[in-house]
């Protein structure tokens, strides 16, 4: 028999919006209720709702208030199950029985395809129920309910979902776009300030490769973000989330099929860093010392002008970060950085090949194929000279 090829080339639409609101919870505020019903379909919609154990403590009225806004939504929403508190932070990420327990939990009430799992939280609860909603009928309909800032204007706005396993950060995950994004920013009130400010550097991330214009914005209210300036928080939140939505809906590679990976420009740097700290250090912590090592070596590079860099250190530290952590010096065996590890955990991620997005000047990137680790430890060293004065490093 002669060899017969059918070749099958398909392409899968996904539209989901993303709202910006206040008080989402509240029964009088119609934005859940339609968000749920925006399809117009002949059947009551039933719901499974997943809160985070952080926002739970700081809030305790959190699951009441989601309660009566589903209740509130009947006939054409039904609340199963009286919300669900799963563990925040990392923790959920790291423990895969957690997930299997949301799984169990999906199956136990019988939620088909057409059900809702509503997740209320930061970013690494969005990314475990969405990975579990994304395995069970191999995909059940997810709307997010970010409430932290990094969660609204990057982790929770996206197509990805993950799990940490075998000690590396999103080891394993799925693509799986959610039905709706909600972003409530009276949900930020509450937050610890680590919480708060950290959305503030997955906007410098993306204006210092993407927009100059927002870049000049974030330095000059950078101390604002640090003193809670709600207006000025809203404003960088929308901007920023739009820059990512842009990103996702307009390179072509929504579900990074290819090796650049843009959106994660300083994040070699940051998960290795995460996991070194066994994620002592926060996400948003570890992306501003990431950016930092990056921008360092860019300007070594001639890539960024050196007042690019100093900028972005400075607004960084005016936001309230602190860049230098102890674990950046610490050295395997070879007298190697362990952090410069966080390349090669990179590479594998990406499939071999290594790219990392670099500016290419102050608004604009490039990828690179080959680093120099020594100029990558010079350029952790001169971090920990640039932030002494302002932390003691």
């Amino acid at each position: 028999m002669r060899t017969q090829l059918i070749h099958q080339a398909l392409a899968v639409d996904f539209d989901y919006p993303v709202l910006f609101t206040r008080d989402l919870f509240d029964p009088a505020n119609p934005v859940l209720h339609d968000t749920l019903c925006r399809l117009n379909e002949s059947r009551a919609h039933r719901v499974l709702v997943f809160i985070d154990g952080g926002l739970a403590e700081s809030d305790p009225t959190i699951a009441s208030r989601v309660s009566a806004a589903l209740h509130a939504c009947a006939p054409d929403v039904e609340l199963v199950k009286a919300p669900h508190i799963v563990p925040g932070g990392e923790a959920i990420k790291n423990d895969y029985r957690l997930t299997m327990e949301m799984v169990d939990t999906i199956l136990e009430y019988r939620l088909c395809r057409h059900s809702f799992v509503l997740a209320v939280g930061g970013g690494a609860v969005l990314d475990a129920v969405g990975f579990a909603t994304s395995i069970v009928h191999r995909g059940l309909r997810t709307v997010r309910a970010p409430t932290t800032t990094l969660a609204q204007n990057d982790a929770g706005v996206g197509v990805k979902n993950g799990m940490n396993l075998h000690g590396g950060k999103n080891t394993i995950g799925t693509f799986h776009p959610p039905f709706a994004v909600l972003n409530d920013f009276a949900l930020l009130d509450t937050l610890p300030q680590v919480h708060w400010i950290g959305g503030v550097a997955e906007a410098f991330k993306v204006a210092l490769i993407k927009d100059a214009e927002f870049f000049s914005v974030l330095c000059r209210e950078a101390e604002r973000y640090r003193e809670r300036d709600i207006a000025a928080m809203e404003r960088m939140i929308i901007r920023c989330a739009d820059l990512h939505l842009e990103h996702i809906r307009m390179n072509g590679d929504p579900f990074e099929m290819g090796r650049a990976r843009p959106l994660d420009f300083g994040h070699w740097a940051a998960h290795k860093l995460e996991t070194m700290s066994n994620y002592r250090v926060s996400h948003g912590e570890a992306v501003a010392t990431g950016l930092a090592v990056d921008a360092l070596c860019a300007v070594e590079r001639g890539w960024l002008a050196s007042e690019d860099g100093d900028a972005l250190m400075r607004g960084l530290i005016a936001s309230g970060f602190s860049l230098w952590h102890p674990e950046l010096e610490r050295r395997l065996g070879d007298g190697a950085l362990e952090v410069l590890g966080g390349l090669a955990d990179f590479q594998e991620h990406l499939g071999g090949e290594l790219c990392i997005t670099f500016p290419a000047g102050l608004g604009r990137k490039q990828e690179v194929h080959e680093i120099d680790p020594a100029g990558m430890e010079r350029a952790v060293m001169r971090l920990k000279s640039f932030v002494a004065p302002f932390q003691g490093a």
